[in-house]
Protein backbone atom coordinates (compact mmCIF):
# COMPACT_ATOMS: atom_id res chain seq x y z
CA UNK A 1 0.00 0.00 0.00
CA UNK A 2 1.12 3.27 -0.81
CA UNK A 3 1.27 6.10 1.24
CA UNK A 4 -0.83 9.41 -0.01
CA UNK A 5 1.65 12.25 0.13
CA UNK A 6 4.82 11.51 0.81
CA UNK A 7 5.59 12.93 4.40
CA UNK A 8 7.46 12.20 7.43
CA UNK A 9 6.44 10.55 10.52
CA UNK A 10 7.17 12.13 14.21
CA UNK A 11 9.91 9.51 14.51
CA UNK A 12 11.84 10.39 11.25
CA UNK A 13 11.51 14.02 12.38
CA UNK A 14 13.27 13.32 15.76
CA UNK A 15 16.09 10.83 14.41
CA UNK A 16 16.88 14.13 11.98
CA UNK A 17 17.09 16.63 14.70
CA UNK A 18 19.09 14.53 17.33
CA UNK A 19 21.50 13.47 14.27
CA UNK A 20 21.68 17.02 13.27
CA UNK A 21 22.19 18.06 16.87
CA UNK A 22 24.98 15.85 17.28
CA UNK A 23 26.93 17.18 14.24
CA UNK A 24 26.43 20.82 15.21
CA UNK A 25 27.84 19.47 18.82
CA UNK A 26 31.02 18.29 17.00
CA UNK A 27 31.05 20.81 14.71
CA UNK A 28 30.86 23.70 17.66
CA UNK A 29 33.65 21.81 19.48
CA UNK A 30 36.14 21.62 16.74
CA UNK A 31 35.16 25.73 16.61
CA UNK A 32 36.13 26.32 19.91
CA UNK A 33 38.91 24.26 19.54
CA UNK A 34 40.29 26.49 16.56
CA UNK A 35 39.23 29.50 18.59
CA UNK A 36 41.29 28.37 21.76
CA UNK A 37 44.18 27.59 19.79
CA UNK A 38 44.11 30.70 17.68
CA UNK A 39 44.46 32.85 21.12
CA UNK A 40 47.08 30.93 22.60
CA UNK A 41 49.08 31.51 19.36
CA UNK A 42 48.59 35.11 19.02
CA UNK A 43 49.20 35.62 22.47
CA UNK A 44 52.62 33.36 22.27
CA UNK A 45 53.03 35.26 19.83
CA UNK A 46 52.50 39.05 21.25
CA UNK A 47 54.77 37.54 24.12
CA UNK A 48 57.85 36.56 21.85
CA UNK A 49 57.25 40.08 20.02
CA UNK A 50 57.43 41.88 23.55
CA UNK A 51 60.22 39.99 24.86
CA UNK A 52 62.08 40.65 21.71
CA UNK A 53 61.80 44.55 21.48
CA UNK A 54 62.61 44.97 25.16
CA UNK A 55 65.81 43.18 24.47
CA UNK A 56 66.82 45.01 21.29
CA UNK A 57 66.50 48.43 22.75
CA UNK A 58 68.05 47.52 26.26
CA UNK A 59 70.74 46.05 24.33
CA UNK A 60 71.32 48.82 21.92
CA UNK A 61 71.77 51.74 24.38
CA UNK A 62 74.07 49.49 26.76
CA UNK A 63 76.44 48.88 23.85
CA UNK A 64 76.36 52.97 24.27
CA UNK A 65 77.25 53.03 27.92
CA UNK A 66 80.44 54.71 29.57
CA UNK A 67 80.47 56.43 25.73
CA UNK A 68 83.03 59.87 26.34
CA UNK A 69 84.06 61.64 23.81
CA UNK A 70 85.72 64.17 26.24
CA UNK A 71 87.83 61.47 28.00
CA UNK A 72 86.87 62.34 31.58
CA UNK A 73 86.78 58.82 32.44
CA UNK A 74 82.23 58.20 32.83
CA UNK A 75 81.43 55.11 33.99
CA UNK A 76 79.58 52.92 32.43
CA UNK A 77 77.29 51.19 35.07
CA UNK A 78 75.97 53.04 37.86
CA UNK A 79 73.79 50.26 39.50
CA UNK A 80 74.05 46.44 39.19
CA UNK A 81 71.46 45.33 40.86
CA UNK A 82 69.59 41.43 39.51
CA UNK A 83 66.11 43.64 38.86
CA UNK A 84 67.58 47.13 38.15
CA UNK A 85 70.65 48.31 35.59
CA UNK A 86 71.38 52.12 35.54
CA UNK A 87 74.20 53.01 32.99
CA UNK A 88 74.98 56.17 31.61
CA UNK A 89 76.39 57.60 28.03
CA UNK A 90 78.13 61.61 27.33
CA UNK A 91 75.29 61.56 24.43
CA UNK A 92 76.28 65.39 23.68
CA UNK A 93 79.75 65.07 24.38
CA UNK A 94 80.24 67.82 26.61
CA UNK A 95 82.09 66.01 29.43
CA UNK A 96 78.83 65.81 31.06
CA UNK A 97 76.30 63.75 32.78
CA UNK A 98 72.89 65.20 32.48
CA UNK A 99 70.98 63.12 34.84
CA UNK A 100 67.60 63.88 32.83
CA UNK A 101 68.85 62.69 29.05
CA UNK A 102 72.35 60.77 29.98
CA UNK A 103 71.68 58.70 32.96
CA UNK A 104 68.92 55.40 31.64
CA UNK A 105 67.67 53.28 34.21
CA UNK A 106 65.67 49.87 33.10
CA UNK A 107 63.47 48.26 35.65
CA UNK A 108 60.07 46.53 36.04
CA UNK A 109 57.46 47.85 38.29
CA UNK A 110 54.41 45.19 39.81
CA UNK A 111 52.35 45.91 36.93
CA UNK A 112 54.73 43.84 34.46
CA UNK A 113 55.20 46.97 32.81
CA UNK A 114 59.52 47.00 31.70
CA UNK A 115 60.12 51.02 32.16
CA UNK A 116 62.98 53.31 30.82
CA UNK A 117 63.90 56.04 33.19
CA UNK A 118 66.05 58.76 31.51
CA UNK A 119 65.52 61.31 33.86
CA UNK A 120 62.13 62.79 33.30
CA UNK A 121 60.13 59.83 34.88
CA UNK A 122 59.95 55.72 34.06
CA UNK A 123 58.04 55.63 30.68
CA UNK A 124 56.35 52.38 30.05
CA UNK A 125 58.52 50.20 26.75
CA UNK A 126 56.77 46.67 27.39
CA UNK A 127 53.66 45.85 28.87
CA UNK A 128 53.30 41.81 30.27
CA UNK A 129 56.76 41.50 31.87
CA UNK A 130 56.52 38.64 34.18
CA UNK A 131 60.23 39.04 34.89
CA UNK A 132 63.41 40.68 33.90
CA UNK A 133 67.07 40.03 35.51
CA UNK A 134 70.19 41.24 34.71
CA UNK A 135 73.69 39.43 35.76
CA UNK A 136 76.55 41.49 35.51
CA UNK A 137 79.92 39.70 34.36
CA UNK A 138 83.79 41.04 35.10
CA UNK A 139 86.81 41.26 32.56
CA UNK A 140 87.95 37.45 33.65
CA UNK A 141 83.96 36.56 32.65
CA UNK A 142 83.71 35.98 36.48
CA UNK A 143 79.93 37.31 38.33
CA UNK A 144 80.66 40.56 39.96
CA UNK A 145 77.68 42.95 41.75
CA UNK A 146 80.79 46.11 41.28
CA UNK A 147 79.36 48.25 39.06
CA UNK A 148 82.77 49.56 38.14
CA UNK A 149 84.02 46.23 37.11
CA UNK A 150 81.38 45.21 35.00
CA UNK A 151 81.97 44.36 31.11
CA UNK A 152 78.93 42.47 29.71
CA UNK A 153 76.01 42.08 31.44
CA UNK A 154 73.76 39.34 30.97
CA UNK A 155 69.77 40.01 30.49
CA UNK A 156 67.16 37.54 31.03
CA UNK A 157 63.06 38.21 30.37
CA UNK A 158 59.91 36.25 30.61
CA UNK A 159 56.96 37.95 29.21
CA UNK A 160 53.01 36.94 28.35
CA UNK A 161 49.83 38.02 29.96
CA UNK A 162 47.91 36.09 32.40
CA UNK A 163 45.02 34.31 30.65
CA UNK A 164 41.61 35.05 32.79
CA UNK A 165 40.00 32.25 31.88
CA UNK A 166 41.48 28.71 31.60
CA UNK A 167 43.60 25.88 33.97
CA UNK A 168 46.55 27.68 35.93
CA UNK A 169 49.67 27.76 33.82
CA UNK A 170 48.26 27.62 30.82
CA UNK A 171 49.56 31.08 29.94
CA UNK A 172 51.51 30.96 27.01
CA UNK A 173 54.68 32.73 28.27
CA UNK A 174 58.51 33.47 26.68
CA UNK A 175 61.91 33.65 27.74
CA UNK A 176 64.95 35.06 26.17
CA UNK A 177 68.50 36.28 27.29
CA UNK A 178 71.16 37.99 25.66
CA UNK A 179 74.42 39.15 26.91
CA UNK A 180 75.84 43.03 25.88
CA UNK A 181 79.51 43.19 26.12
CA UNK A 182 80.18 47.08 27.01
CA UNK A 183 81.87 48.22 24.25
CA UNK A 184 83.35 51.52 25.61
CA UNK A 185 84.85 49.52 28.30
CA UNK A 186 87.21 51.78 31.07
CA UNK A 187 90.47 49.99 31.81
Amino acid sequence: MRRGHGGFSLVELLVVLAVLGLVMAGALGLLEAGMRSYALGAARTEAQQAARVALERIARELRQAGYDPAGVGTAAIVEAEPTRLTFQVDANGNGVIDATRERITYLVRNDGVLRRDAGAGAQPIVDGVRRLEFAYVDRAGLPTADPTAVRAVRIRIETGRARAAGPPGTAPGVIMETEVALRNDVP
